[in-house]
């Protein structure tokens, strides 16, 4: 009776978990959303001490964002793991893309559900040029710069070729760092060439793991319990929230801060990193 009273009780191992989710990019004023190194850093170095730890999983549902913020992040799990000698297992929901696929990278394991998208190994840069619209209302552009390409890219001025061309050749050294990144961790588990693999193209979970990009298709809760025991614990790992984020500050339905700032177009540009992918 005491054996099996004993055993009903018995507490499982842990398995801290810690949610990556949002775009990626450094840090805002007053709480404003985004996954930063900033941010992570500390629920990661909490992650890696939880007693008796078996490993350390990373929920993972991000379009990606800022490729710096991304290569922090990953290094940060990489030496956690090495230095307390813990495996890192990578749960992706709707969409580990871009900078997002990046922070898969740094797990030992990959695993996706059949309809997460995973991928997008590119770089991209995006914005607006508003240098007729400001001339059909009349409007002068004056800008004063000590170096000639100071203004480059400038959206109120005409695209010039040749910035353009600076541009591409920036996209491209990150783009070799990405690749460089997912061959160093994903190695001979790549099944497709550059041409294939590289493009910026994404795909779905299923077709991820006939690629090498990840390694296995299942949910987090069912994979652990079915590797560890049924009471494995699956401890969230998460932030205390501050008392600017306690009251709530920034641009929101009711009142705060101006309809229209530095929140709002945060969020209609987070919006668009999600939107890239059909969510």
């Amino acid at each position: 009776m005491y054996n099996w009273i004993k055993s009903r009780f018995r507490r499982g191992p842990p398995v801290p978990v810690v949610r990556l989710t949002g775009v990626i990019a450094a840090g805002g004023m007053l709480g404003q959303r985004g996954l930063s190194v900033e941010t992570a850093a500390p629920l990661l170095a909490k992650a890696f001490k939880t007693r008796g730890a078996k490993a350390v999983a990373l929920s993972i549902n991000s379009p990606g964002g800022s490729p710096v913020q991304s290569a922090l992040i990953a290094q940060r799990i990489r030496l956690l793991a090495t230095e307390n000698s813990l495996p890192v297992i990578a749960f992706v929901e709707d969409v580990a893309a871009s900078g997002g696929y990046w922070l898969a990278c740094a797990a030992d394991e990959i695993v996706a559900d059949g309809a997460s998208v995973v991928g997008s190994i590119g770089v991209v840069s995006s914005g607006f040029g508003f240098h007729e619209l400001i001339a059909r209302y009349g409007i002068e552009r004056r800008v004063h710069t000590s170096g000639e390409n100071k203004s480059m890219l400038d959206p109120f001025q005409p695209e010039k070729a040749e910035d353009v061309e600076r541009l591409k050749q920036l996209q491209s050294e990150i783009h070799e760092g990405f690749k460089d990144w997912v061959r160093a961790r994903r190695g001979t588990r790549l099944k497709g060439g550059d041409s294939l693999l590289f493009t910026g193209e994404f795909w779905t979970g299923k077709r991820g793991l006939e690629l090498g990009l990840v390694d296995s298709l299942g949910e987090l809760r069912a994979t652990l319990q079915q590797r560890y025991g049924e009471k494995v614990r699956l401890p969230v790992i998460t932030a205390r929230r501050g008392l600017l984020s306690r009251l709530r500050f920034g641009s929101q339905s009711g009142g705060g801060f101006d309809t229209i700032g530095p929140s709002t177009l945060a969020a209609i540009e987070e919006r668009a990193h999600w939107q890239r992918f059909g969510l």
